[in-house]
């Protein structure tokens, strides 16, 4: 849909104008809130910025030129600092995971794993829910894109479901692309490269304090919790919440075609890559400079398995906001919004030094408040400037406070928070009451139980 016919729309313009009466409001009485003008103005900027791309008011590549416009017109910060996203590793981590995996829909790799496994999971409902989720989990660890991942898995299990009896409108067939949705996002945050949060986190946490986190040490983090027991907790919910049953009659197995050099080749690439990522605290290389690294070889003529025309392909809307989104973390750094935000919050929030399970509770809450209000994507760019305040409040390490984070945006409540489910139920006509469903029992069960395990693994690893 173009802009043109957007704009005409009644009531187009009713959220962006609200937004910007609103910003200038906060900038006006800058003063009367104790701001001096430098931090009222990054602190309207990013007001109008955040509340943009979180209620999508204006396609976020609009957006995110108008945050570059707006801060190089109003030189609120230097122009080094306007565009550092474009420096970050989390910007280039992003643009190579979509060529590797453009690359994997590509040479058919991805639908070749995806086929083999259809017989197997085909043999009972609880199975096949299983099933998805661990595929979508998988993939995570090879290919970097929520988005390419949801892309290329709903047509294949939607051409699934028709194979095993689970037409349009069974519930099972709803299961299975929640399955895809909801596995692919949320389980995703706890592999460090696999999701725009995640790196707009690591990116912002680089920026501003020199925090760097390798693989390994993440995945130990967050995969017991956030990606294993949240996965088994997917799997319950669906098959409790989207009821049915398989005849256990398994598919007709579709000859493949033999391994093609490309294939081949690519599998090497990847395995290559991910040796590379998870051994990053023995040659100390960036998993998004093994990234960009793997990218140039899958676009290397004669070596590689795209033509280099195929980068044509990539989505630089996405590449676009994750710099703007960046450059806007960083502009609020140094106007000192971050500082004067996380300041007053924890002088409301009632953070204690000696009561860590208390702290680590209010952590998440908080996050998942601001989940709310500015989507998971908006998550690290708010509060990552605040965690040194937040630090001094609760006494956790610097680390500790940004890691915290990662439990509430891989916590959807409803599923405008997470925009790659929104594709998936999109592509898989899924009705938005059904995915609520999903995401509200989630997330509650999340908070009761998910929320405590994390805490008691975060202390037996002597995190906090």
């Amino acid at each position: 849909m173009s802009a043109i016919p957007a704009a005409s729309r009644p009531g187009f313009w009713i959220v962006p104008g609200l937004l910007l009466l609103a910003s200038g409001a906060l900038y006006a009485l800058g003063p009367m809130l104790g701001l001096a003008p430098r931090t009222a103005l990054g602190a309207a900027m990013g007001l109008l910025c955040m509340g943009l791309w979180a209620s999508a008011a204006l396609p976020e590549i609009v957006t995110s030129f108008l945050f570059f416009a707006l801060a190089t017109l109003t030189a609120v910060v230097p122009p080094p600092v306007v565009f550092s996203g474009f420096a970050a590793s989390a910007f280039w981590l992003v643009l190579s995971g979509m060529v590797v995996g453009l690359a994997i829909a590509r040479t058919g790799l991805a639908a070749r794993i995806a086929s083999a496994l259809a017989v197997p999971l085909s043999r009972s409902y609880p199975r096949l829910i299983a099933g998805i989720i661990a595929i979508a989990y998988g993939l995570s660890f090879v290919m970097p894109s929520n988005m390419g991942r949801i892309a290329l898995l709903v047509p294949i299990m939607l051409a699934l479901c028709d194979r095993i009896g689970l037409g349009p409108g069974r519930p099972g067939r709803t299961g299975v692309i929640l399955a895809v949705g909801f596995g692919t996002f949320l389980l995703s945050a706890s592999i460090l490269p696999a999701n725009v949060p995640n790196l707009v986190m690591t990116g912002a946490a680089e920026q501003l304090y020199g925090l760097h986190f390798g693989y390994l040490p993440y995945l130990a983090l967050h995969a017991p919790v956030v990606g294993l027991a949240k996965g088994l907790l997917l799997i319950v919910l669906i098959v409790r919440l989207f009821p049915d049953r398989l005849d256990g009659t398994p598919p007709d197995v579709v000859a493949s075609n033999p391994w093609s050099a490309a294939e081949k080749r690519l599998a090497g690439l990847l395995l290559l890559t991910l040796a590379l990522w998870m051994s990053d605290s023995l040659h100390h290389i960036s998993p998004a400079w093994v990234g960009v690294a793997g990218a140039a070889l899958c676009l290397m003529p004669g070596l590689g398995v795209l033509p280099p025309e195929a980068f044509n392909q990539i989505n630089m809307r996405t590449i676009f906001y994750v710099a703007a989104l960046l450059g806007l973390v960083a502009t609020v750094n140094v106007t000192g919004v971050g500082d004067v935000l996380g300041h007053r919050l924890a002088a409301l929030m009632p953070f204690a030094p000696d009561a860590p399970a208390g702290n680590f509770g209010l952590l998440v809450a908080l996050a998942s408040v601001v989940s709310l209000a500015a989507t998971a994507n908006g998550v690290p760019a708010l509060l990552t400037p605040m965690a040194k305040e937040l630090s001094a409040a609760t006494g956790f390490s610097l680390e500790a406070v940004v890691l915290t984070q990662v439990i509430a945006f891989s916590t959807v409540v409803l599923p405008y928070q997470a925009p790659p489910i929104i594709v998936a139920m999109e592509l898989g006509k899924v009705r938005l009451a059904d995915a609520t469903r999903l995401s509200l029992a989630s997330a509650g069960l999340t908070f009761l139980v998910l929320v405590p395990l994390d805490y008691g693994w975060w202390r037996l690893l002597g995190v906090i």
